[in-house]
């Protein structure tokens, strides 16, 4: 499931589509984001490389990147803190059924799971996701 973050996320990506700088309050107003989660979504953005901000009198925030080369997925790593179909898929998980068994067929399965829905999230670039036609 994608959280309101990566949503949000999306929606300001597609407010800076145009090549514009924008103030915080400009987007947070356009994309009916609360301006908190805006500023705290821009930083993890401009972290990213995705967003660069612009500090001063004349500031505000603009695109950073080319969107046909930047995926769901990858978007996803900035904005999900746990993205995962098991907690069992993140290696620093304590599984007791591994650790008596030796393994898990489950884990196996959902691994192969999670790899198929990596895949999938990779096979979309964030322009074709937010242009506006």
């Amino acid at each position: 499931m994608i959280t309101r973050e990566t949503d949000y996320a999306l929606r300001i990506l597609q407010s800076l589509l145009n090549g514009e700088k924008k103030s915080v309050g400009e987007i947070s107003e356009q994309e009916l984001i609360p301006q908190q989660f805006a500023y705290k979504i821009i930083k993890k953005l401009s972290q990213a490389g995705f967003v660069q901000i612009l500090r001063g009198a004349d500031g505000g925030c603009r695109l950073a990147c080319d969107l046909d080369k930047v995926s769901l997925f990858d978007l996803m790593a900035v904005t999900e803190s746990h993205y995962a179909v098991n907690a069992c898929m993140d290696p620093a998980y304590y599984c007791p059924r591994k650790e008596k068994k030796g393994c898990c067929t489950i884990h196996c399965r959902l691994a192969n799971v999670q790899q198929r829905l990596d895949d999938e999230l990779r096979s979309y670039n964030l322009k074709s996701l937010i242009k506006q036609e």
